[in-house]
């Protein structure tokens, strides 16, 4: 059961639209369920004798008495509108169950607080089968507003009561971090216009996306406005210098503020982890084209060990940095995995924040990476799931998290992004450990590796013997040797970086651990060959191709510098 709360000062025209036939003649019967008084309630619906206007004086009366109180100031954002819709696929409530729905919402929201003879006037109307609309003026009887703060948190907790009494489906409870909903008009314009979001979705996706990729503010409006998006800064008049910021997508008249898009979208959210200019050139790394994905790895296990520290403010600013290191996942894989991250990053964005302010500064390492991973050549193979392979283990990880913290909304949205990356996982995994395993070394080789994984890792060694994923296992410890590591050493290296006891398929989790680590001869190569290159050869940025729009911006702006 879904309240969403708004306010606004046409009492009448409200009216008028409740009980007219809707946008698209969507309305039907509608009428009257509850009010503040029944029996004196004019019914449109129901007495074709009763006009909108009768109705409106009514509920405005006690507005109107203030009004001229006032010496004729309306008081402002004097209509209080909650529609409660039930969630699909639940029983339709009779009319009796939707009386005793509005009551308990405008009980627990303070607009009638149960036995107050001074309370607001309101209705509630039921034009359809799953929702109703409760309709009230917030000014009481004796002239005061009502005190509806934090209606909003209200209305869904009493709506969660309704839904176990009630035997409904039990939905997520928010904590008023939620981005707000497309309207019904923003619905209708999408549908009109055939597109599949209505346009305060879609900007809000652009602007994570781009906002993952971009080292500043001017940088991040930059790159927007050259996609197209129109960009409306608001400066402030003592200081002259920008305060907030607005968007439309292209060709629309309509701008959304950041915050209307979502929370962490704000002008000030941003700059917390985003500095408004960009202070200085950034060097890339062109001697090892697979760094930032093995840098993205190692930062992705860090992070998922600060969520077990204890330090809630490090752990949401990790979460907040795994958001945007999943949208530049997704751009930095192209093919046919490409569209199940996009569907993570665009999932997990509702676990990457909550009522606990997160620790930006302590997530540098994790953000760095990502942005990194946003110019990074495309990696097929063993090192590109590798990175997959922990951000779903970071997942699986902040779902628990915000579970323990009671974060309904967030845990199931990392849930989300769980599924979504355990597909990608298993399509990609799945082929290349199947010929890691064909490609297993001979026995003798096998059997000193079995050997020495029991020297390593003497407490977990058998179930990693016993793990399907083994014989792909010795084919990535033989690489690792030829590479120039110590098979014993890397893996008792490895299997500290995570504790194996909870890991279903320890065999699997070294596997691509071990994957991700450098090839130590190829470092020494580069280490070597770097003597005889000028420092100016060695720090000229390399073009990169991008696979999606923004990053061919980015790096078309990195190449002019």
């Amino acid at each position: 059961m879904v309240p969403d709360v708004s306010t606004g000062s046409d009492t009448r025209g409200l009216i008028a639209y409740l009980f007219g036939p809707g946008r698209r003649d969507e309305h039907t019967d509608p009428h009257i369920v509850a009010a503040c008084d029944l029996a004196g309630a004019p019914d449109p619906g129901r007495d074709p004798t009763a006009t909108y206007t009768q109705l409106a004086k009514r509920l405005d009366h006690h507005v109107d008495l203030r009004t001229r109180e006032l010496g004729g100031k309306r008081p402002p954002q004097h209509v209080w509108h909650c529609p409660v819709r039930t969630a699909p696929g639940d029983r339709y409530l009779t009319d009796a169950e939707w009386a005793e729905v509005a009551r308990r919402v405008v009980d627990a929201t303070g607009i009638a607080p149960k036995g107050d003879e001074k309370a607001c006037r309101w209705i509630a109307v039921r034009h359809a089968d799953d929702h109703i609309h409760i309709l009230a003026t917030t000014v009481r009887a004796d002239g005061r507003r009502a005190r509806t703060n934090r209606d909003g948190w209200r209305a869904q907790k009493e709506c969660r009561k309704v839904e176990a009494e009630f035997g409904l489906r039990r939905l997520k409870s928010g904590d008023l971090t939620a981005p707000r909903t497309p309207t019904g008009a923003e619905r209708a314009k999408a549908e009109r216009q055939g597109q599949d979001v209505t346009a305060r979705e879609w900007l809000r996706e652009q602007a994570y996306t781009v906002a993952a990729s971009v080292h500043s503010i001017d940088e991040y409006f930059t790159v927007l406005g050259s996609l197209g998006i129109q960009v409306k800064a608001r400066i402030g008049p003592e200081t002259g210098e920008v305060t907030g910021y607005s968007l439309a997508a292209p060709g629309d008249t309509v701008f959304f503020g950041g915050s209307k898009l979502a929370p962490d979208l704000s002008y000030n959210r941003l700059c917390e982890r985003l500095p408004v200019q960009e202070v200085a050139d950034r060097p890339e790394s062109v001697t090892d084209p697979a760094g930032p994905w093995r840098r993205t790895e190692s930062a992705l296990h860090t992070a998922r060990t600060v969520l077990d520290a204890g330090d809630d403010a490090m752990a949401q600013g990790r979460l907040d940095a795994f958001g945007d290191t999943l949208h530049n996942l997704a751009r930095a894989t192209p093919g046919p995995h490409q569209a199940e991250l996009q569907a993570a990053a665009r999932a997990f964005n509702r676990a990457r924040r909550s009522v606990i302010r997160a620790d930006h500064h302590a997530a540098t390492e994790l953000r760095q990476a990502a942005k990194e991973l946003a110019y990074a050549p495309n990696i097929p193979g063993g090192l590109a799931i590798a990175v997959v392979f922990a951000a779903l283990h970071l997942a699986q990880a902040a779902a628990h998290w915000h579970a323990q913290r009671g974060h309904e909304q967030q845990a199931a949205a990392a849930e989300q992004a769980v599924r979504h990356l355990q597909a990608t996982y298993h399509q990609a995994a799945e082929p290349v450990l199947a010929d890691l395993a064909r490609r297993a070394p001979r026995p003798q080789t096998t059997d000193r590796f079995e050997a020495t994984v029991r020297q390593a890792i003497p407490d977990h060694a058998d179930r990693i013997l016993a793990d399907p994923a083994w014989p792909a296992l010795t084919t990535t410890l033989a690489r690792a040797q030829t590479a120039g590591h110590n098979p014993r050493e890397i893996l008792a290296e490895v299997a500290a970086h995570r504790e194996l006891d909870t890991a279903e398929r320890p065999a699997e989790v070294l596997n691509w651990r071990i994957t991700a680590q450098p090839n130590r001869r190829a470092q020494a190569a580069r280490a070597s060959s770097t003597r005889y290159i000028t420092p100016t050869a060695r720090t000229t940025p390399t073009s990169h191709s991008a696979p999606a729009a923004v990053s061919e911006q980015l790096a078309d702006r990195r190449r002019r510098r």
